[in-house]
């Protein structure tokens, strides 16, 4: 049943919540010291501390939820390396590494793509530019692939080709939405929230066809990274300032928590930039 029926029809949608293992990243050198999308600003002044007291909340609720929890070491130098989503893409225990588009960012990807070799996954290296997870989601067996700002759409065809699933792409067109994570959100294997001007209009009228149900959310919630959330099939984790979000997914048999990562959206992430899902 869709995610999106009317709340008279809510009684009778179930959600089930389904174990998840992730990879996360503890945000010990966090800091804001380069602007490499809208949301940066190093002139203002970051709390470490307070990111990672934000950070461990995050944590905690994955723990509470029955997650299994991996954590990948910080590397002092890489105060964005705590935006693990961004390290990869991982399903059928194939992960496909991350080649990041600038130059602060591109040592994680080798990082990453170091973790996941010496826990037992069969890593590919891309040939194309991608920023893993960021731009690449997936609903049931299909891959929403986000380009426009970061990932290169060839990379598109590329994991295609590696996963042998069907990939659709998007463009992004609003830099404050500069990867997919940041405008859409997986709630299960058949329904998805999106905010509708983050796209082109080919995007968008895939979207429209693909997913008539959706969940839509409004500028106000985006714009705290409502979207870049984390679902387990009932369970949504969503920026605690996403009011109106919170309010669509209870209507429609979701249970929301709200947490609160005030501090690394001055990076410009979120709850899902900050999950990266290993699926063996």
């Amino acid at each position: 049943m869709s995610a999106t029926m009317p709340a008279t029809n809510v009684a009778t949608t179930t959600r089930r919540a389904t174990k998840r293992t992730v990879l996360m990243c503890r945000p010990d050198y966090f800091t804001v010291v380069y602007r490499i999308n809208p949301w940066m600003d190093p002139r203002l002044p970051t709390d470490t501390n307070l990111a990672v007291r934000q950070w461990e909340t995050l944590y905690q609720t994955y723990l509470d939820l029955g997650f299994d929890v991996q954590l990948i070491d910080p590397i002092d130098g890489l105060p964005d390396m705590v935006y693990a989503a961004n390290g990869g893409f991982v399903i059928d225990n194939i992960a496909y590494g991350a080649s990041f588009t600038y130059k602060e960012r591109q040592p994680e990807g080798p990082a990453y793509m170091e973790w996941f070799r010496k826990n037992g996954f069969d890593v590919r290296e891309p040939a194309n530019i991608n920023e893993g997870e960021g731009d690449f989601l997936l609903v049931g067996d299909l891959i929403l692939a986000g380009t426009g700002f970061r990932s290169a759409s060839n990379s598109h065809k590329e994991i295609a080709e590696i996963y042998g699933r069907e990939v659709v792409t998007l463009e992004l067109v609003n830099p404050s939405f500069y990867h997919l994570d940041t405008a859409v959100a997986v709630l299960d294997e058949t329904n998805i929230a999106y905010l509708p001007s983050a796209f082109n209009g080919e995007g968008l009228a895939i979207l429209r066809e693909r997913f008539p149900d959706a969940v839509l959310v409004n500028e106000e919630d985006a714009s705290v990274l409502g979207l870049n959330s984390f679902s387990d099939g009932y369970n949504v984790v969503i920026a605690s300032r996403a009011k109106d979000f919170e309010r669509q997914l209870r209507e429609r048999g979701y249970n929301p928590i709200g947490v609160d990562l005030s501090e690394l959206l001055l990076g410009g992430g979120g709850v899902k930039c900050c999950t990266l899902e290993l699926r063996r």
